[in-house]
């Protein structure tokens, strides 16, 4: 907090000039409050003198270069925050109702961070994502989730003596994951284009959005461990039989080097009591006779849990995959290897915070996480 007669003759000489001459309010305002406070003034007394917050003295009696009278200007003034116009409310109610596909982008859907970067191109009105978001929501415009269900099509009876036989296991692994890992198996795809279901679009409707998102792909296959939420991913170029069984012998190979690692011997593995619980999907390179009786021979610990048809809440994965979507769902990429890297850290380096007991319909059981 600077100390009463902190000013030079001539800084308070310039500042005085400034004071009469300004044509900007607000620049007179905050230099007024630095000569009140060279004059002994305290930040309550000039509060009350001025009728402006207490932040705002606080700020520009420390900020304020009385050496520099551009900076008592507002620096929104230069050029980096422009007011949004009618004109650019009117243009960016038009371009919200569009496919971006239409206006030659890639990705499949609009945040408020492409929408305001899109129309600044248009218009070099600069406003940040925010202030879009608030502008569409004051025309009645909402982020909206597409509609998404599967309970139609679940077997109940199936379901309930599945979770039933999960959760013993899940117990049992609890208690004792030295013997007993279960690890919950998925692949999934990652896009350049925005991929979460949810868009921009008047309340009340919903709109018939395509979902392709074939072009600038990462493919992701891995797993979830139960007991201490550890995760091993691998880049795939496709999800098939092939890379399904050489990720299950890299899987297998990290459990059984952790098993080496607490002083076992190596030779003595697969005549262990060790069993590693996979549980996957119905995916038909899953299921294939030929993968199973390879890894059956080749990795006896392996178990594989297939899970029931159109189940997917109980695959706990399925919120690592939703979590890291969501993360990266409103950012720019300029390459696929940008993408590519960011999900490295993501899901093998430890960089992604995920909400286990959040539960999110269809996209893992919360319930599994506590």
């Amino acid at each position: 907090m600077p100390v009463p007669k902190f000013l030079s003759l001539l800084q308070q000489a310039n500042l005085q000039n400034a004071l009469r001459e300004s044509e900007d309010a607000h620049q007179r305002q905050r230099i007024l409050m630095l000569l009140l406070r060279n004059d002994g003034k305290t930040y309550e007394e000039i509060v009350n003198f001025i009728g402006c917050s207490y932040r705002s003295v606080a700020h520009w009696c420390v900020c304020g270069n009385p050496d520099d009278l551009e900076s008592f200007k507002d620096q929104r003034s230069k050029g980096n925050y422009r007011k949004a116009t009618d004109a650019y409310i009117e243009q960016l109610l038009v371009v919200v109702e569009q496919s971006p596909s239409e206006l030659g982008y890639e990705f499949g859907r609009w945040s408020t961070a492409r929408l305001a970067l899109h129309l600044e191109q248009e218009t070099q009105i600069k406003l940040s994502s925010v202030q879009v978001g608030r502008i569409l929501r004051q025309k009645k415009y909402g982020y909206l989730w597409a509609k998404y269900s599967l309970e139609e099509k679940q077997d109940p009876e199936k379901r309930r003596t599945f979770k039933a036989q999960l959760e013993a296991e899940l117990a049992a692994t609890a208690a004792s994951w030295e013997q007993l890992q279960v690890w919950f198996w998925d692949e999934s795809g990652f896009s350049l284009r925005v991929i979460r279901r949810k868009q921009w679009g008047k309340q009340g409707k919903r709109k018939q959005l395509s979902g392709k998102r074939s072009r600038g792909r990462v493919n992701v296959m891995g797993g979830l461990r139960y007991h201490d939420r550890h995760q091993q991913c691998y880049f795939i170029e496709q999800g098939n039989g092939d890379s399904f069984y050489e990720n299950m012998l890299k899987l297998n190979q990290f459990v059984k080097q952790e098993w080496i690692g607490k002083g076992n011997i190596e030779i003595e593995f697969e005549e262990s009591e060790m069993r590693i619980v996979i549980v996957l999907d119905n995916a038909s390179y899953h299921k294939k006779q030929e993968v199973i009786a390879r890894l059956s021979e080749e990795c006896p610990n392996l178990e594989l849990w297939f899970l029931p048809p159109y189940s997917p809440d109980y695959n706990l994965i399925e919120l690592v995959w939703h979590s890291c979507k969501e993360f990266i769902a409103h950012r720019l990429f300029q390459s696929v290897e940008e993408l590519r890297e960011l999900l490295d850290r993501l899901l093998n380096q430890g960089e992604l915070k995920i909400k286990w007991q959040r539960k999110v319909k269809n996209k893992g059981n919360g319930l599994l996480a506590s």
